[in-house]
């Protein structure tokens, strides 16, 4: 299964990258897992990313939202305006 998974704002700067197409194991089925895996893979900010949000296919999901073949996954921490 390849995923496309975007990072915005401080993850982004954190992590050095914006996008990045994956494959994944086939134990990855959940945005949780999916994390998870990203951060064995040398992602670490996204375990130590306070009140973390995710979207799939531009729709905001929780960490127990499926993960698909194809699906665009983006992490992103809360946004604050003023």
């Amino acid at each position: 299964m390849s995923v496309k998974v975007l990072y915005f704002a401080s993850l982004r700067e954190a992590l050095g990258v914006s996008a990045e197409t994956v494959d994944l194991p086939e134990s990855v089925k959940t945005l949780a897992a999916l994390r998870d895996w990203l951060v064995a893979q040398g992602r670490e900010k996204l375990a130590t990313a306070k009140n973390l949000r995710c979207a799939v296919n531009q729709e905001v999901a929780g960490l127990d939202a499926a993960v698909q073949d194809g699906d665009e996954i983006a992490f992103f921490p809360p946004v604050t305006g003023g």
